[in-house]
């Protein structure tokens, strides 16, 4: 068994992981993790989604979250991102190589990734 020490310098490590799927902020970002999307490679994704969010400084702007299907099974894994004032984007097929690319030109600069999104998706 851990010692009261180690377990409270493992919670703090972990702190701002678990604040980034509870908080409320203006941008979240839902990844899609029943057995479809986790069998695709979802958790991954949802790892890179935090560990981008945290390391760049944008826990005060940016929510990431999970959520069950989203009902798009063919194109897991699938993430969407909500913003209050615009409309919502689906990004599909997923990968933790990917995310750098949303989080740098959509999250951060306002500019869809196009050629990931369900609407222009070629199998």
């Amino acid at each position: 068994m851990k010692s009261l020490a180690e377990l409270a310098a493992i919670r703090e490590k972990m702190k701002d992981k678990v604040v980034l799927r509870e908080g409320t902020n203006d941008i979240r970002i839902v990844v899609g993790m029943a057995t479809c999307g986790i069998a695709a490679g979802a958790r991954p994704v949802l790892n890179a989604f935090v560990e981008q969010v945290n390391s760049q400084g944008l826990s005060g702007k940016v929510t990431v979250t999970q959520t069950g299907c989203i009902g798009v099974c063919q194109y897991e894994p699938v993430v969407e991102v909500f913003q209050s004032d615009k409309e919502k984007v689906t990004y599909v097929k997923m990968t933790p190589e990917k995310v750098g690319r949303v989080i740098e030109e959509h999250i951060k600069n306002g500019k869809v990734v196009a050629e990931y999104t369900i609407n222009n998706y070629k199998a």
